[in-house]
């Protein structure tokens, strides 16, 4: 395994100070955020993912991801991470979120990613789950046919309060839909917020986790992300599941509440997660 860390903490940062932070402590992969301030895919430039390549490569740093997920471009007043999601109401802007994703999946080829990370649908808003888990399906489709062609993974990620949260739920969502290049991101973080076992679900999930997220939350099972050792997940058992299962991919801390302080977070962060990972027999 490999470990790296999410650029979505360094808000207040460029993509250029944010590698060399992070490779002088001690990074070598990082998750590009496909958003401002470091790539939102609708206004780069040639120049600009010149200098995305030129950064990292300066610092011989890695991409673990692109995290597709967040669109704080958009600025949505209701949530600036979710929306517009793949179920909104309105078609029109159920396309704004289709296109983003083509768009980074487009991104992650140029850059030599092999894979982006999207949210699972949206907030049901009241409506019928199955209803909405057919919608998401459907508007997913196109986008599932860009990432064959352009051969990078596109993983879905479960989330608390969102249409696909539970192991479950992925499996039904899974079951509707298959491609080699569609896949599951697992967050350590969100299976412990709705109660599913992280290093149980990592063995029912084996087969499909192409990339993982991992962050600490509270006992409180709250969806608030923590630096690892500050919550109540057992971080051994999930890196002794993942070597188990055979998984040997990038996990990428994520600690996008830390903007405050993202080097702090990402040090100690990967010091208590190393420290861990040697006491399991898991290197990175």
């Amino acid at each position: 395994m490999q470990l790296a860390f999410s650029t979505n903490a360094y808000l207040n940062h460029s993509f250029a100070d944010t590698c060399e932070r992070l490779a002088g402590i001690g990074y070598r992969g990082v998750e590009i955020m496909a958003d401002v301030p470091h790539a939102w895919p609708a206004y780069l430039l040639p120049e600009h993912k010149r200098a995305i390549r030129a950064a990292l490569d300066a610092h011989k740093l890695s991409i673990s991801n692109v995290n597709a997920f967040m669109m704080h471009a958009v600025n949505d007043h209701r949530q600036k991470y979710w929306h517009p999601s793949w179920i909104e109401p309105d078609r029109n802007y159920r396309q704004v979120r289709i296109d983003h994703t083509k768009r980074a999946l487009t991104l992650a080829k140029e850059l030599g990613a092999p894979c982006i990370t999207t949210e699972p649908g949206g907030p049901l808003e009241g409506r019928p789950w199955g209803e909405m888990l057919n919608l998401f399906v459907e508007m997913l489709k196109p986008v599932v046919e860009h990432a064959e062609k352009e051969q990078v993974l596109l993983l879905v990620e479960p989330e608390p309060d969102l249409l696909i949260e539970t192991a479950d739920q992925y499996l039904e969502f899974a079951s509707k839909i298959s491609s080699p290049y569609l896949g599951l991101n697992f967050d350590i973080g969100h299976s412990y917020c709705v109660k599913d076992d992280p290093a149980d679900t990592v063995r029912r999930l084996a087969k499909l986790i192409r990339h993982v997220h991992l962050e600490d939350i509270a006992a409180t099972r709250v969806h608030h992300h923590l630096i690892p050792g500050e919550g109540a997940i057992d971080f051994g058992a999930t890196l002794t599941a993942l070597k188990e299962v055979g998984y040997a991919g990038w996990v990428t801390i994520e600690l996008y509440t830390c903007h405050e302080n993202p080097d702090g977070a990402a040090r100690t962060a990967r010091e208590r997660v190393t420290k861990i990972a040697e006491a399991v027999g898991v290197k990175f």
